[in-house]
């Protein structure tokens, strides 16, 4: 079996969670206190979740571990069989993890000299996200659960999801707050519709 170290919450942790909930993947998950990561930095030389044991594969990285998962189980997909959709696919996950979790990261307890023009930002990449949508696709990529839903859902149901009560990470709420500043219907059904699928 898969063995994956999280904090619990994490929305990292969640895309490995959906991802295997959807190809039928069973995960050992280990659960870290998220002020000890001494047990985490030791397998993986870095204190950030998920890191996931493969064998003596030790692959960090929520999306790199989700691409792993692709390969041992390759149905149902979350990548497009053909070539240039899935390269869009992979344009689109690393924008999201490189630009658009950028204002985000940059405004969470910190008052930035350019803040609001990061507000900004967000509401204009989020509402680009929710025009994807805008020709009836259930999904990011179409029809079916797949690879850009795995990788912006866990971030962007902050839009209509509130936090767990039990969840003490503060860049949960604070995501709450930036992505309530605009209504997006289609957004908030697609993320009514990804939240249905199982997690691992």
């Amino acid at each position: 079996m898969i063995r994956v170290h999280r904090i619990p919450f994490s929305t990292n942790v969640e895309r490995v969670a959906l991802a295997a909930a959807r190809k039928g993947m069973q995960i050992d998950w280990v659960d870290h206190d998220p002020a000890d990561r001494s047990a985490v930095i030791e397998l993986s030389g870095q204190e950030l979740v998920p890191v996931a044991e493969f064998g003596t594969d030790v692959v960090r990285g929520s999306l790199r571990i989700v691409d792993r998962l692709e390969v041992l189980q390759p149905k149902p997909r979350l990548y497009p069989t053909d070539p240039a959709k899935a390269a869009r696919a992979r344009i689109f996950t690393a924008w999201f993890d490189r630009v658009w979790k950028g204002p985000p990261n940059a405004l969470h307890d910190q008052s930035p000299a350019d803040a609001e023009h990061l507000r900004s930002r967000t509401r204009e990449w989020t509402t680009w996200i929710a025009d994807l949508l805008s020709d009836g696709s259930a999904y990011l990529g179409g029809e079916s659960l797949g690879i850009a839903d795995v990788c912006a859902f866990p971030f962007l149901k902050y839009a209509t999801i509130d936090p767990d009560p039990a969840d003490e990470d503060t860049f949960h709420p604070h995501l709450a707050d930036l992505l309530r500043q605009e209504e997006h219907p289609r957004l908030s059904e697609w993320i009514a519709r990804v939240d249905a699928h199982p997690r691992a």
